[in-house]
């Protein structure tokens, strides 16, 4: 079964609105473009503009001191109407049109004049990386993918890209619908991010989200939407990457066990999975448990018509049930403390985490792990992680989830899971 990732969000569909912000690019744009005197005395002494245009690149870049672009840009067009010119006169004139044109909001216009300064080979080699940085982000804002992508390569080849530019160049590709290229260009982005020890962008992990999903390939998700969950714990990433798992599971106890995952991560969206979960729970001697599951499930509004009827034939069951737990809590704490086993202990401490007793739950499952002889150790941890959760000591749930991975024979699917969750419980 494929799961499509539209389900749960799509990445932006303009690079630099996910990426960096229009408002911030703009700004950008007009940092890196800023022109120099064509006069300055930081020039080499050997580019000089001819004389022919002096008159016309003074007034122009007075123009451009006062803010008047439209002028500068018509002392630039008469500039450029003189013989005689060298490569050197040409690179100032584009270089000044290209600037006005951006402060003008013209920005293919810009882009234009720049890309002819470029050619003309007499741009210096600080100038360049300016204007390729320029370059970029006019290509990026004006959805010019391909653009982008050759403006940004460049300057990751020159050692000039942020961890930003490159996010823009993997969204780029996704743009282009190249999924190898968009995880390869991903995958820079965020190990550039983590060295400048930022936390790396969301979108670079569901562009190779979207990607794997487009292709139905389920197990190209998983380990993406594991770094998802990592980086942002959504009940959204947890949903996929639990559907996923739990398609393949044949066993019913580590299904209960996925299921577990699924309800404290406020991942289970649909009705069916909550009447599942609480059949299981029936089926594992756990009324009051399966009864707070459908009871969530109804007051969710997730039980549609055609189920209601089952759903409360099945809840007043577990009521009844329940009852009976209740009645017996007091002969059931009593023989677990006679046992020298911890089985009962433990069982006893399930029993008061569906009551929502959470103190004593914590409490019964630590006597009987001490007392060992469990037949479902998995199980003891996972109670006992989620009783501390409730309580709100999130370093002994972490301890406590973390212990499943170190039981023998253990389900390498459940195992895995569980080792995520310690890692983001109480996040």
């Amino acid at each position: 079964m494929t799961h499509s990732i539209h389900e749960i969000a799509r990445p932006a569909a303009k690079p630099w609105v996910a990426v960096v912000g229009a408002a911030g690019l703009l700004a950008l744009m007009c940092l890196a473009a800023t022109p120099k005197s064509a006069f300055s005395a930081e020039k080499e002494k050997t580019q000089q503009i001819s004389r022919v245009i002096a008159k016309e690149m003074t007034a122009a870049q007075k123009a451009i001191q006062a803010g008047q672009w439209a002028e500068a840009l018509k002392q630039l067009e008469a500039a450029q109407t003189k013989s005689g010119l060298t490569p050197f006169d040409l690179e100032s004139i584009y270089r000044f049109e290209g600037f006005a044109n951006i402060k003008l909001n013209n920005l293919k216009a810009g882009q234009a004049a720049y890309e002819k300064a470029l050619a003309t080979g007499a741009v210096s080699a600080e100038d360049k990386v300016s204007m390729t940085r320029t370059l970029f982000s006019i290509a990026a804002s004006t959805s010019q993918f391909q653009k982008t992508i050759d403006y940004g390569k460049e300057m990751a080849d020159g050692g000039t890209a942020t961890p930003n530019d490159l996010a823009i160049i993997a969204q780029s590709y996704y743009q282009l619908k190249d999924c190898k290229n968009t995880a390869v260009w991903s995958d820079k982005a965020v190990a550039a991010a983590r060295k400048a020890g930022e936390a790396p962008k969301e979108n670079l992990f569901l562009f190779k989200l979207q990607c794997a999903s487009d292709a139905g390939d389920n197990q190209a998700m998983v380990p993406i939407l594991i770094d998802l969950i990592r980086l942002g714990n959504k009940s959204r990433d947890w949903n996929t990457l639990l559907r996923i798992e739990r398609q393949d599971e044949r066993d019913d106890h580590n299904t209960l066990m996925l299921y577990r995952v699924m309800y404290d991560t406020g991942a289970m969206t649909v009705g069916t999975d909550y009447i599942e979960m609480a059949q299981l729970l029936g089926d594992a001697s756990l009324p009051a448990e399966a009864q707070t599951v459908l009871e969530k499930a109804m007051s969710s509004g997730l039980i549609n018509d055609q189920q209601k009827e089952r759903t409360n034939r099945l809840l007043n069951s577990f009521k009844t049930r329940a009852e009976v737990d209740r009645k017996g809590l007091t002969q059931l704490d009593a023989e677990a403390n006679k046992n020298p086993a911890g089985e009962l202990s433990v069982k006893l401490g399930e029993v008061y985490f569906g009551f929502g007793d959470f103190q004593n739950s914590a409490a019964a499952i630590n006597k009987g792990l001490q007392k060992q002889q469990i037949k479902h150790l998995d199980e003891a941890y996972v109670y006992l992680g989620r009783a501390q959760a409730q309580l709100k000591n999130f370093p002994e749930a972490k301890k406590a989830f973390g212990s499943v991975k170190t039981i023998p024979n253990i389900s390498p699917r459940v195992s895995k899971l569980y080792e995520l969750y310690s890692d983001t419980v109480g996040r």
